[in-house]
């Protein structure tokens, strides 16, 4: 390769005077100016060159200039095919080494890049075809801070916020993946694409909704797809609208959590219960793909039966018992003993005992049972007056004292009034 900075050292300033004398021949000295900017290398801008010589490490280019340009020899790809003398090339005029830029200075040494020049031409190209909003493919190419590339022709911009409607765990997952986006935003100046993936998918989902909501119908059975599970229920995806099986709509039975019930990712068959179209919101159940407990709960329960029962939850008003699964009753803090005054159920019974209840009432429509627990014993009081009658004498503990008397207990829950 010819070394500039010698030539330029070897030659004399007699011979600058004379080349410089003969570019001017016959030209009027106001004339200068304009020469100079005739013929001025215009810095970033794309010409065509030819190839007059191959090196180890540069490649020499004739762009029409007396001074040559220089590529380097890596701008060439393994995969492409190596640079030979003749080549036809178009390149970036990235720098002239001499502050003049002129074509007539042999000395002046410019740099040329070829890779700039291809990436400046595919972007023009691509400027015709492309708009915000279109959707392009491309290959994603690699990671970079705050997103992905992806080549459409041009390498462009996918936020990682934009891969997914959920961001993924590890956005590098999608290195060489081809993808859809929808482009967002195009700024010509820096020549930067903003892409987003997840535009097109949310779009799709809506339209998939759309479509969803016009075919179902209140008691139809769907399939499913469990997505998410909370305290009050579990969402389950219909294929592209998520629908809500409220915990209460899981089973006839009690359950304490959805999860057992259900499972992530878990394909499940459910009935439509409920559709409201303005809101996109869907109602789902589990439990009425099977009959109610209750349609024959009368028939199976008759008032004043005995049955048994299992204490399934104790409050401070009561307890309710599990008959059979699905149907529950409710024993009252007031129907639990006839002579015991009792503060709270938990004094009675715990959860999980197994006690024997009589059937009080049945109120079907609303699914309620009220059993009592001290109708399986006799009531004091039924035989009080043959146990003690008139003008007999009796021994009793003074229970309590009012103004206008004492009462005294006789036995257990029979209570009679001393007056003053």
């Amino acid at each position: 390769m010819v070394n500039r900075n010698l030539i330029r050292n070897l030659e004399s300033e007699s011979d600058w005077e004379q080349e410089l004398s003969e570019a001017l021949s016959g030209v009027a000295e106001t004339g200068l100016a304009t020469i100079e900017a005739e013929h001025a290398i215009d810095v970033n801008k794309i010409v065509d060159g030819r190839v007059i010589r191959v090196d180890d490490e540069q490649v020499l280019v004739d762009i029409g200039y007396k001074s040559e340009g220089t590529i380097p020899l890596r701008e060439w790809e393994e995969d492409e095919e190596a640079p030979q003398e003749g080549d036809l090339v178009q390149v970036l005029v990235e720098e002239v080494e001499e502050d003049t830029g002129r074509v007539d200075d042999p000395n002046g040494m410019i740099a040329l890049s070829k890779t700039k020049a291809q990436k400046i031409l595919r972007w023009q190209e691509m400027m015709k075809s492309v708009e915000e909003g279109q959707v392009v493919t491309g290959k994603v190419v690699r990671k970079i801070k705050g997103g992905l590339l992806v080549d459409i022709g041009v390498n462009v911009f996918l936020p990682a916020s934009q891969v997914d409607v959920r961001r993924p765990h590890d956005i590098g997952d999608y290195i060489g993946r081809t993808v859809q986006c929808e482009v967002l935003k195009i700024d010509e100046a820096r020549r930067n694409i903003v892409v987003s993936r997840r535009s097109l998918i949310e779009k799709q989902r809506q339209e998939d909704r759309t479509a969803l909501l016009d075919k179902l119908e209140v008691g139809q059975l769907r399939k499913g797809v469990v997505k998410n599970i909370a305290e009050f229920g579990a969402f389950v995806d219909l294929g592209g609208i998520d629908g809500l099986l409220h915990i209460t709509d899981m089973s006839w039975g009690r359950i304490g959590h959805p999860s057992e019930m259900v499972s992530i990712d878990q394909e499940i068959e459910v009935q439509i219960l409920d559709i409201n179209q303005e809101k996109e919101k869907i109602a789902l159940g589990l439990k009425q793909k099977f009959s109610s407990p209750w349609e024959n709960v009368d028939e199976k329960y008759s008032l004043n039966a005995v049955v048994r029962g299992t204490v399934v939850n104790v409050m401070s008003y009561g307890a309710f018992i599990k008959l059979e699964e699905g149907i529950e009753g409710l024993v009252h803090i007031s129907e639990m003993s006839w002579t015991k005054r009792i503060s709270h159920p938990n004094e009675l019974v715990q959860i999980g005992d197994e006690i024997d209840v009589v059937i009080l009432r049945v109120h079907k429509d609303k699914e309620e049972i009220s059993l009592g627990m001290k109708q399986t014993q006799t009531n004091p009081w039924d035989n009080v007056a043959e146990q003690y009658p008139i003008d007999s004498m009796v021994t009793g503990q003074v229970r309590n004292l009012t103004n206008y008397g004492a009462f005294i207990e006789i036995e257990p829950g029979i209570d009679g009034l001393l007056h003053v």
